[in-house]
């Protein structure tokens, strides 16, 4: 068990830390909401009530959207984007998907290789972008379910002021829910650039997202 713990230790502090923001999250979540309902007039809500409410459903998967969207499009676009001095980056030369004899897939796949790394046509074709191809579809599955459950949220917003609700088709035209899902955007992707190019001049000793200490600023694709 002790080495389980210590090989996993870094998926397993992150399960954890996620679990505990996420309800720190309901708590603070429905305490806010139950502010505004006595702020309009309105009873308060069951804290069952609200995890299961469009109001919190949509706080939460407006952020995952836009964490899957920043790694969706870090992973793809680290294919064939390159920043010098950068440990975030390939080496300078080796944009694109490369060969199979580097990425030790198809003939030039070894024992230790996943057994699909083996394979060719459509199922190797499928494990060789598996990664991009999984977070894709979870953004969009995170972006679709925080449109849904924001025009519910903001369904009940405008009946509450007497205003006919909207369909999910024109929610997606309101000011609402491209706010809610812009200013994420803008801040995962400002979080992305920053490290990639703060790396370039900064070190963090023994970190795997980091050059080495002594490494030149020009050194690219090198991790300390």
């Amino acid at each position: 068990m002790r080495r389980f713990l210590r090989e996993n230790s870094l998926g397993l502090v992150f399960g954890a830390l996620f679990l505990i923001v996420l309800v720190g999250q309901a708590f603070a979540g429905h305490a806010d909401y139950n502010q505004q309902q006595v702020a309009a007039g309105m009873e308060p809500i069951s804290p069952g009530r609200y995890l299961t409410s469009a109001s919190f459903g949509v706080d939460v998967a407006e952020n995952w959207q836009s964490e899957y969207l920043q790694f969706f499009l870090y992973i793809w676009l680290t294919v064939w984007l390159v920043q010098k001095g950068s440990p975030e980056s390939k080496e300078l030369g080796k944009e694109g998907p490369e060969s199979d004899r580097d990425q030790k897939a198809g003939a030039f796949a070894t024992d230790a290789s996943p057994r699909w790394a083996h394979l060719g046509g459509l199922r190797g074709s499928l494990f060789a972008n598996s990664l991009g191809l999984v977070m894709g579809t979870l953004f969009a599955l995170s972006w679709l379910t925080q449109s849904i459950a924001g025009t519910a949220a903001f369904n009940e917003e405008r009946l509450r002021d007497l205003q006919e609700p909207v369909t999910w088709a024109q929610y997606l035209t309101e000011p609402d829910f491209w706010n809610r899902t812009l200013q994420n955007w803008q801040s995962e992707l400002l979080a992305v650039a920053s490290m990639v190019i703060l790396s370039i001049y900064l070190r963090q000793r023994g970190s795997p997202e980091s050059k080495p200490v002594g490494s030149s600023h020009e050194a690219t694709g090198v991790e300390g």
